[in-house]
């Protein structure tokens, strides 16, 4: 179970023109190693300010957090979606005063994944790798790996609307 944090979170691009408040515990905190997510991470990590999104495993460290507990301070309109396919439903959210992917928000779902690495030293960790069935190795190390998506990250994510919808 990821931990809840003591105070609010902060999500900063780079150079800071862009700042999110996320108030609230996180549903979970994944490593992705699907098709897109890997793809994704190689195509923003050419972006000037880009730091690396993926781990030394190949994938890419999130942490979802509902979207009704993540709040723009300032630099909304410096942001930009990036879509691996136009008419995809999932957007991977970009600050453009400095090219720092921020987030990806699935537009059907009620989270946001945010890239771990921009929450700095304050981020919660991970407790799975998800979706590893496609990679050529297995990843190494001690968290738990599933080839797709386990139960337990199903259920957060349901019990996460759930709270939503009751407003809890």
């Amino acid at each position: 179970m990821a931990p809840k944090p003591a105070k609010d979170l902060r999500l900063t691009c780079q150079c800071g023109g862009v700042e999110y408040r996320v108030s609230g515990p996180p549903i979970l905190g994944a490593v992705c190693h699907c098709d897109d997510c890997r793809e994704a991470a190689v195509q923003l990590g050419r972006l000037s300010g880009a730091d690396p999104l993926r781990d030394t495993e190949g994938g890419t460290p999130c942490i979802l957090f509902r979207k009704d507990q993540v709040t723009c301070l300032k630099g909304q309109e410096r942001l930009r979606d990036h879509r691996l396919d136009p008419g995809s439903p999932t957007r991977r959210v970009i600050a453009s005063c400095c090219d720092t992917p921020m987030f990806l928000d699935y537009e059907k779902g009620h989270w946001f994944s945010v890239y771990r690495a921009r929450l700095g030293r304050d981020a919660p960790p991970v407790q799975m790798r998800i979706q590893t069935g496609g990679t050529s190795r297995r990843p190494a190390g001690p968290l738990p790996s599933y080839p797709g998506y386990p139960p337990v990250f199903m259920l957060k994510l349901t019990l996460a609307r759930l709270a939503m919808m009751i407003g809890r």
